[in-house]
């Protein structure tokens, strides 16, 4: 798989600081958690089929330069 350079890296990265990253506020965070849960609610509500997400974790969930999420690698039943 390919993806799109994502300056800000992954969720797990900004939350535990890695690359000694600036925390970022309470409000980003809270959007970034929208912004997710809106995609998996869109994901559920469009198939006919029950999903079971496997391997949502920090790690895959990166951050463009807007701090917008974008989940990578995902998998579903």
């Amino acid at each position: 798989m390919v993806y799109e350079y994502m300056d800000n890296g992954s969720l797990e990265d900004k939350l535990f600081r890695k690359n000694d990253s600036w925390p970022f506020s309470w409000k980003k965070r809270f959007q970034i958690v929208v912004e997710i849960a809106t995609a998996l609610l869109f994901l559920r509500q469009n198939k006919l089929e029950p999903i079971v997400h496997r391997n949502l974790k920090p790690s895959n969930i990166l951050l463009d330069r807007n701090y917008k999420s974008v989940g990578t690698n995902l998998k579903y039943i």
